[in-house]
């Protein structure tokens, strides 16, 4: 599979925030996009993901079979907020998302193990820290397959040992044949990517 983005451009209240974004991503490839705030970072995963429309140019997949209709669907979001309910317990949070994206992959148990926070899928999501609420949207990647990852700062909020685990589920998506693009001001430690800087497309 392919990610293609094509002369991208989008808007905000009627204003260009970015255009002319072109980039080519095949399996196991990353593209880091960085830039000041309001150089259209986020808006841009939103873009690719179809949360926005494009107001110029074209992003696509390419070389998916029938498995996927469109991008959307080959994605995995994770934007600034965390998208759980803060009354429902974790593995409730998290068996909502497995079912609602189908594919399975982990299962909750495991997944929740791969973010260092075993023994906390009984506690209401609420009650958690906002690095451990941050770790368990990242687990909301790993219970369904998507070959697409759109990150959008993953690591915010985060100490080093989880900002290591995070580079190393990102390695091993990667490893898999996965796709990822985030956005970040930080360094993810993670190697051979492409760089995207906004506001110098």
């Amino acid at each position: 599979m392919r990610l293609v983005a094509e002369n991208l451009g989008a808007e905000r209240g009627g204003e260009a925030v970015f255009d002319g974004v072109n980039f080519a991503l095949g399996p196991g490839g990353m593209l880091v996009v960085t830039g000041f705030n309001g150089s259209g970072k986020s808006t841009l995963l939103r873009v690719v993901a179809g949360l926005l429309p494009a107001r110029e140019g074209s992003v696509r997949i390419e070389e998916a079979g029938d498995r996927f209709a469109g991008v959307a669907d080959a994605c995995h979001y994770l934007g600034h907020q965390n998208a759980m309910k803060p009354a429902m317990t974790v593995n409730e949070n998290l068996e909502f998302w497995r079912s609602f994206h189908g594919d399975p992959d982990l299962d909750t148990a495991d997944a929740i193990d791969a973010v260092g926070l075993e023994g906390v899928g009984h506690l209401p999501f609420g009650y958690l820290s906002t690095g451990q609420k941050r770790r368990i949207s990242i687990a909301k990647l790993l219970v369904s397959h998507r070959p697409i990852w759109l990150l959008d700062e993953p690591t915010a909020g985060l100490d080093r040992a989880s900002e290591g685990r995070v580079s190393r589920l990102i390695d091993s998506h990667r490893e898999r044949g996965g796709i990822v693009v985030a956005a970040t001001h930080l360094p993810l430690g993670v190697d051979n990517i492409d760089e995207l800087r906004m506001g110098e497309c």
